[in-house]
């Protein structure tokens, strides 16, 4: 079939090179436009452009794939198909109908559940222990066509959003290419979603960074783990002189019960060697690696020893 990928981020890698080593033929890559992320210009981390340029693929990267002039360009390469995966735009129904099959996408959960931006975050912010793969026939509304492939994967207890992607990356991109074969002999079984069982997961935003000593221990591991690589999880220490500092929690677990009387949340419950436990509102959070605002990540004795966090102080907004 006649393919054009639309992919941006590094979960569309995988797919996008399976797609050559298929026997369908690749016409074009769309992107999405550089802009800022994370303080970087897209252009300059944007695998798939990488990708593309390596194989010789004409690459494209309109504001709106919806606009005329972009529908007028995907309709002069006549596709067959659309393969999404990562890409960052909703394509609307006139845009959709310019492919002879129309557009299967490649989304990082068990669909209906955490339909958005951010799958892998939210699942593992949420303390799940199964996770996916759906490849799923598009419609304009985001995530909600019929399903055609599914496959799971358990979530680890210490695993991190930046460590999931890859393998769910991986595990989804022969998905894709079996998806393809049986769009085009026509025996695609396509499973109509749930909208009750439907989940969100919105994009991330910084300020969701930010601890809650309230929660639980558990709970705010899961806020570390699901928000590596960004924005990272975060708290502020109390000095006793000086302005707040600005902490990230990058490793952490739940530590031992503290007994007796439960202090208030974000507490220092212990500070000295490798130690330095935080009461949360339910355990204790127990931080094994952290970076002070403008420096390096610190192991918790390194931190310790140059910082001098004492019991009793406070980490909180």
């Amino acid at each position: 079939m006649r393919v054009i990928m639309m992919g941006t981020g590094p979960f569309a890698v995988p797919t996008f090179l399976k797609l050559y080593d298929s026997r369908h033929e690749v016409l074009a890559l769309v992107t999405r436009p550089p802009r800022e992320i994370h303080g970087k210009r897209q252009a300059d981390v944007n695998p798939m452009c990488e990708v593309a340029a390596e194989r010789g693929t004409r690459t494209h990267e309109p504001e709106s794939i919806n606009e005329p002039a972009a529908r007028c360009l995907l309709a002069s390469y006549r596709p067959d198909l659309f393969v999404v995966c990562d890409y960052g735009q909703i394509l609307s129904p006139e845009t959709l109908e310019i492919a002879r099959f129309g557009g299967i996408n490649l989304h990082a959960s068990l669909l209906p559940k955490y339909r958005g931006a951010a799958p892998i975050n939210w699942a593992i912010y949420h303390g799940e222990t199964e996770t996916g793969v759906t490849v799923i026939h598009m419609t304009p509304r985001i995530d909600a066509g019929p399903a055609i492939a599914q496959a799971a994967m358990p979530i680890g207890p210490e695993d991190t959003a930046a460590e999931l992607e890859p393998r769910l990356a991986a595990m989804g991109a022969p998905l894709v290419l079996r998806c393809i074969d049986q769009v085009e002999t026509g025996t695609a079984q396509a499973i109509e979603q749930d909208p009750a069982q439907a989940t969100r997961a919105s994009r991330l935003k910084k300020e969701q960074g930010l601890v809650d000593w309230s929660r639980s221990a558990a709970a705010i591991k899961n806020q570390v783990r699901a928000l590596n690589p960004w924005p990272k999880t975060y708290t502020f220490w109390h000095r006793p002189a000086g302005e707040p500092l600005r902490l990230i929690l990058e490793k952490v677990r739940v530590g031992p019960s503290a007994g007796g009387a439960p202090p208030s949340p974000g507490t220092v419950l212990s500070a000295h060697g490798d130690q330095l436990h935080i009461a949360t509102g339910d355990g204790v959070l127990a931080i094994d690696a952290i970076q002070p605002a403008g420096k390096r990540v610190l192991s918790t004795g390194e931190f310790l020893r140059g910082y001098g966090v004492r019991p009793g102080e406070i980490f909180g907004a």
